[in-house]
């Protein structure tokens, strides 16, 4: 099963209320095989909306979603890179949901 993790900035704490970035797609294409594989997947499923906030009022979003190989390849060719982010996808692959280092739970997402 393939899934798509796309960011977005729906909490915006900046002089305009903009995000530099709103007009970009933002995604990773992440492939999960295996009956394990797809367990994990389907278990990232079960919450479609992960977000995660700080202190200075900025708020990410990443919304999950599967796609087949067509799609996949055109979020590969689109995405501008995930903005620094990609530990909060691999927090969601790992934990079930988005924590930062100092934060993370012990053990893992199964």
């Amino acid at each position: 099963m393939t899934l798509v993790f796309i960011l977005s900035m729906p909490g915006r704490a900046s002089w305009n209320g903009r995000w530099s970035g709103e007009d970009h797609c933002y995604a990773i294409v992440k492939s999960f095989t295996g009956k394990k594989g797809k367990e994990k997947a389907e278990k990232i499923l079960e919450i479609p909306h992960y977000s995660y906030g700080w202190s200075d009022g900025w708020r990410a979003a990443i919304q999950v979603s599967p796609v087949d190989s067509a799609a996949a390849k055109r979020y590969r060719k689109n995405s501008k890179g995930f903005c620094g982010y990609d530990w909060m996808v691999e927090s969601i692959v790992k934990h079930g949901a988005i924590y930062t280092d100092h934060e993370k739970p012990v053990g893992s997402f199964s």
